[in-house]
């Protein structure tokens, strides 16, 4: 366990506070009690206002994939470039009904186009490359072109998209790529567009911009299956950076620095990320890193030359630098060199994974430093909740933002949050059904979850996650099942092993569970090289053993059937994004996996247990 006793390195956080009132009916109202402070009509409001006072400070830089040496561009060079990119957008007769479509993933170019589209009033939606590359019939790439009806499609390497872009889009929608025009297929080069001569019209498009305009359209499908369009506003990009500010008040006090790898296509990276680093007057450098054995050695030779003042990043991307740290103690100095804080989201940060990170700082500073965790969605820009003190307890979201309500909605024996403010979306493009069941009489946003207080008698201790309001279901016994506490328990008991797991039970005897193992990880434990077929890895007696024990374990301490894991199965392979078991956040689909995978969750209730199921008593 880390040791708290030791100092944390200071950082200047923001205040939170938040008053409750409780209705005769139960609901509960909470109302940040901060005033968010004024913020810019959008979010290129605040880069031209840096690019005036500070034009030469390095706003962007990615690597030059044929180099390898970074490209830099200053705030005054990426204001500069921004209006022929505008005016080249203006003479294609881009609109709101005709937006901008971006396919491929986060480099300098992307940023241009997409600010070059928020400048004079176009939307634009940045899409999951895996839509294109990973998925073979493009069925989500097919929903969401029908739905945007676009009218420019950008993709950085016309070849290595050109089978998507002929399945879906052929030639009815004009094509700019950075470079490799695909054959057969007219395309335009982006220099080409930055070289469009400007004219008055870009002025007059950008003095037309509102709040309400609508900046990005960014897909999410969350667990419905097909993406939905959710729109994204200036005022919910500009106000949520304000939020962030108020409570990350060190912002203020020096430019940031950020080495990024988070995909634009997603809200943390496109809004959240880029948005901290943008709206302060700071810098982002594109980290061509993933946390992958694939990828993550391009991060830590970046953090050899980048030494950021934040780090945002998914769990799994701090446990390849705890590891990292053990054995390259040079990029663990100048990783916290300058660090100020770490975020993480996406999941729940392993108690092994924290205690790591934890010993690092340590060793390296004699100091802590703060770690913390949030709260969002892409439906609320995505900054909703956050801690300002350091995190101890998994799933504490803290407090909500300045100029946030929420309402706590009593549904059976949880909490149903609801929030509302100006970062919240007005709905989802071109899908009024789905917009109107998101909110309910009063104007609140139903995001679906639960939450709890930290402390029943003290609010300033903020809340905690409880789960899905719609995961949870019944035994056969009538019996309530807690998913969030019974998934979080097996991916515990198994850590690092689990990448997630899929929980079975609804109306049977007894839970069951689908564990999709993370086969890098296991790989190690089994010492399997890298590159082992997933099956392999999956069915080595090693990896079998050790799940079998500590699943055991675990069924043991189940205080009930509810808590009890009686039966898992070890996937063999990953879940298929055609199929919609993966989200484009990259978590599972819990129930387009049960609906894909009924032979395997009916194996789990067969007599007798079959060979490769898990059998897991509760004594013994």
């Amino acid at each position: 366990m880390s040791d708290l006793s030791t100092p944390i390195r200071e950082v200047r956080m923001g205040h939170m506070a938040a008053h409750a009132e409780t209705a005769s009916d139960g609901v509960v109202h909470v109302r940040s009690s901060e005033q968010l402070a004024a913020y810019p009509r959008s979010i290129v409001d605040a880069i031209a206002q840096w690019a005036e006072k500070t034009p030469d400070a390095l706003m962007v830089a990615d690597r030059n994939s044929e180099t390898g040496d970074w490209r830099k561009l200053t705030y005054g060079q990426v204001v500069a470039a921004i209006a022929p990119l505008g005016q080249a957008l203006l003479d294609a007769g881009l609109s709101q009904d005709r937006p901008l479509i971006i396919l491929s993933g986060n480099e300098i170019e992307h940023l241009l186009l997409g600010l070059a589209a928020i400048w004079v009033g176009i939307p634009y939606a940045p899409i999951s490359p895996a839509y294109s590359l990973i998925s073979t019939d493009f069925g989500k790439l097919k929903h969401i072109a029908a739905l945007l009806t676009p009218g420019l499609v950008y993709a950085s390497d016309g070849e290595k998209f050109g089978p998507a872009i002929d399945a879906v889009f052929g030639d009815a929608v004009p094509l700019v790529v950075k470079s490799n025009p695909p054959s057969g297929h007219p395309a335009r080069l982006f220099d080409e567009l930055a070289a469009t001569p400007v004219t008055a019209d870009v002025a007059q498009a950008h003095d037309a911009i509102t709040p309400d305009t609508i900046a990005k359209l960014l897909f999410t499908s969350g667990s419905t299956g097909m993406p939905k369009g959710v729109i994204t506003t200036n005022r919910m990009m500009a106000c949520n950076q304000e939020m962030i500010r108020t409570a990350l008040a060190f912002l203020k006090d020096e430019p940031p620095v950020l080495l990024d790898w988070m995909p634009w296509n997603h809200v943390a990276g496109s809004s959240h990320n880029t948005g901290i680093a943008f709206y302060n007057g700071g810098s982002l450098y594109i980290d061509d890193g993933q946390p992958t054995p694939a990828k993550i050695g391009n991060t830590l030779r970046n953090l050899h030359e980048v030494q950021p003042t934040v780090y945002l990043t998914v769990p799994k991307g701090y446990e390849f630098l705890v590891a990292a740290f053990e054995d390259d103690h040079e990029v663990r100095r100048k990783f916290f060199s300058r660090m100020k804080l770490m975020q993480y989201a996406g999941a729940s940060l392993s108690q092994h994974v924290f205690d790591g990170m934890d010993r690092a700082a340590r060793a390296e500073l004699g100091q802590r430093v703060m770690i913390i965790t949030g709260y969002g969605s892409t439906e609320t820009a995505p900054f909703a909740f956050t801690t300002t003190w350091p995190v101890q307890e998994a799933g504490h979201i803290g407090l909500p933002a300045a100029g946030m309500e929420i309402k706590l909605v009593p549904n059976g024996d949880k909490m149903e949050l609801r929030l509302k403010g100006p970062n919240v979306t007005p709905g989802y493009w071109r899908d009024a059904e789905k917009t109107r069941e998101a909110f309910d009489e009063d104007g609140f946003y139903k995001i679906g979850d639960a939450v709890k207080p930290a402390d029943e008698n003290d609010i300033s201790k903020g809340f905690v996650f409880d789960g899905r309001v719609s995961e949870d279901f019944k035994l056969s016994t009538g019996t309530w099942v807690n998913f969030a506490s019974v998934r979080k328990a097996v991916i515990g008991a198994c850590a690092p092993l689990i990448r997630d797991v899929v929980l079975t039970g609804a109306d049977r005897n007894h839970l069951g569970a689908l564990i999709f193992p993370d086969f890098e990880a296991c790989a190690r434990h089994a010492g399997l090289p890298a590159g082992t077929d997933p099956a392999q890895i999956a069915q080595h007696s090693a990896i079998r053993d050790k799940f079998a024990v500590e699943l055991a374990a675990l069924a043991r301490r189940a205080t009930g059937s509810s808590t009890h894991v009686a039966r898992a199965h070890v996937m063999v392979g990953l879940p298929d994004i055609d199929k919609g078991e993966v989200t484009d956040k990259g978590s599972i689909n819990q129930r387009a996996v049960l609906a894909a995978r009924r032979d395997l969750v009916e194996a789990l209730y067969c007599e007798p247990v079959p060979a490769d199921v898990l059998d897991l008593p509760r004594k013994g």
